[in-house]
């Protein structure tokens, strides 16, 4: 056996590895992000503020800023608007505390300070906007779960779909391993994922569609956006924190784009206490 050919071996053996690593973690992962999306209020919100604060510490991290001070500044900024969010308050409190908290970080840095401050913009966005999607009692949960499902959907449907069909690179610059055939196969997924709620009576079908071709869309643009900030920096992972899938940016880079794109879209068609069913109601 030549050295290449055991290289191809060990290189092989390491991708199956992750692979299963991946399955076992999103098996663990996803019931359990189900559960707590499905119950909702303190529960939900506990989490999102959680990844938020992850999200947050992760992108200091990736941008060499991860200083002791903005990262306690940021976590209680995430706190505050976590409580806001849980009590239900008005938009002008959030509001507030967003801009502030924005402001705060970029002064308080030391350096890279529009890094670091968009890193904190970054993981309120995911925040607000994950709690308002839930929000609506009737309409929240289902409007969330196609978020969720469409991002893994796309992930799923264009991991696989680049590993075994291949073919031309879709930005070899920012992400060397993604293929056009795997953006296609995640849209294609994406798009089971809307007829499939369609099918149920959970929406329109044509508007169910089209939301999720945007969405699907959308989570690989974040993708693509959290792969250009790491090159810009030089790192491959944002941390090691989930067996097989690095961290939570990582994780949840595609989700993300999603959920804000779903949380503005939301908020036009239904308001500030109706952006779930803006989204699913038609």
């Amino acid at each position: 056996m030549t050295e290449s050919e055991s290289a191809s071996i060990t290189a092989a053996g390491q991708e199956v590895r992750n692979l299963l690593l991946r399955i076992v973690a999103a098996l663990v992962m996803a019931p359990l992000a189900v559960a707590i999306a499905y119950a909702g209020g303190w529960l939900w919100t506990g989490l999102v503020t959680a990844a938020a604060i992850g999200l947050y510490v992760e992108w200091l991290a990736i941008i060499g800023a991860r200083k002791p001070r903005l990262v306690v500044l940021g976590i209680l900024i995430l706190l505050g608007v976590g409580w806001v969010d849980a009590e239900h308050m008005a938009a002008a409190p959030i509001v507030v505390v967003v801009v502030l908290g924005i402001l705060a970080v970029g002064i308080f840095s030391p350096e890279r300070r529009v890094w670091a401050a968009a890193g904190i913009g970054y993981a309120l966005a995911a925040s607000i906007a994950s709690s308002a999607v839930r929000l609506d009692p009737i309409w929240g949960f289902s409007a969330l779960m196609l978020v969720l499902l469409v991002v893994w959907a796309t992930d799923i449907g264009g991991y696989f779909a680049g590993r075994f069909i291949g073919g031309p690179k879709l930005w070899p610059r920012v992400s060397p391993k993604k293929t056009w055939a795997g953006a296609i196969g995640g849209f294609v997924a994406s798009l089971g994922v809307a007829g499939g709620f369609a099918a149920f009576d959970l929406g329109k079908t044509v508007p169910l569609l089209v939301l999720g071709t945007i969405l699907s869309i959308a989570s690989q643009l974040g993708d693509l956006f959290e792969s250009a900030v790491k090159r810009k920096f030089g790192v491959k992972d944002s941390s090691r924190l989930i067996p097989g899938h690095g961290g939570l940016m990582d994780r949840l880079d595609g989700f993300v784009a999603a959920i804000v794109l779903a949380a503005i879209f939301g908020f036009l068609r239904g308001g500030a206490d109706g952006v779930g069913r803006g989204l699913m109601v038609w």
